[in-house]
């Protein structure tokens, strides 16, 4: 099937397998390996990416589902001249990763719950993170950096 999409602002068409997912299509066709995947099934949120402007898990989602749609990675965030997304730079102010690899979807999602839940407490943003799973931080220094990311978008 042909498929065509925006991702990170850029218009991509491509003749894709119906089955094809869309963490595949991002990693395998587009060579976006910032979308990582963890469990292929939906649990660990390390393939987070905003679809339509809110936060999927990619390998839940089939590219032909997307077709048509806009795709947001964790490539797609920083400004045209490098520099990071306010949640981005917390993450980093906040020491709000170890090892790395649940931190762009973490990112992803973070933003997405900002979005949704404006001034959300330390309870709602542990709730809204559930479905990202860390094996590193203990998540204390993740909630501290979204707090902070939402206060720095809020800036913006």
């Amino acid at each position: 099937m042909n498929v065509s999409l925006t991702v990170n602002g850029k218009a991509v068409s491509a003749e894709v397998e119906p089955r094809t997912l869309l963490v595949e299509f991002l990693r395998d066709e587009l060579g976006l390996t910032g979308t990582h995947v963890g469990c292929d099934t939906g649990q660990c949120g390390a393939c987070t990416v905003h679809l339509d402007g809110r936060a999927v898990k990619a390998c839940s989602v089939l590219v032909g589902q997307a077709d048509g749609a806009e795709v947001l990675t964790i490539e797609g965030l920083a400004g045209e001249d490098g520099s990071l997304h306010p949640m981005q730079a917390a993450f980093h102010e906040q020491h709000g990763l170890q090892c790395g690899f649940c931190t762009p979807g973490m990112v992803m999602a973070a933003i997405d719950l900002v979005r949704s839940y404006p001034g959300a407490s330390d309870t709602t943003i542990r709730a809204q993170l559930e479905g990202n799973l860390c094996r590193c931080t203990g998540y204390e220094n993740i909630v501290r950096a979204v707090r902070t990311g939402a206060a720095n978008m809020e800036a913006q």
